[in-house]
């Protein structure tokens, strides 16, 4: 169903119960798997196998009922729709979290790797 939204599915063949898909040809793996967050659902690995563009590993667990994940493919393709329509949109979310869209380019230029309670 996930093809039927506009996304890609580059290996046809089953493994296990996680899957490769590739946004829609505009949208960014990253920008989608933020999306998801404002739908309630945990993003999926984005960037991994690295020989995939735009790779979203996507790892239902197997307890997951059909209704769930036809709810999950739901909110994928609106996240499509949406997101070609007002890519403005797409690449501020998530609006509905506690903290925004972080700079993960300067964490990973200047990582914080301990915790220090605050002073005072």
């Amino acid at each position: 169903r996930l093809a039927g939204a506009g996304y890609r599915i580059p290996y046809d063949r089953l493994c296990k119960h996680e899957f490769i898909a590739q946004p829609p040809e505009g949208l960014k793996a990253l920008d989608v798997a933020k999306a998801l967050l404002d739908y309630g659902y945990h993003p999926p690995t984005v960037y991994f196998p690295l020989i995939v563009k735009e790779a979203m590993m996507i790892e239902p667990t197997e307890t997951e009922s059909k209704e769930t994940l036809d709810e999950y493919v739901e909110a994928m393709a609106e996240i499509a729709r949406r997101g070609l329509e007002d890519p403005e949109w797409i690449a501020h979310t998530p609006y509905t979290t506690p903290v925004r869209r972080l700079d993960e380019v300067a964490a990973n230029r200047r990582p914080v790797l301990r915790w220090r309670p605050e002073e005072g």
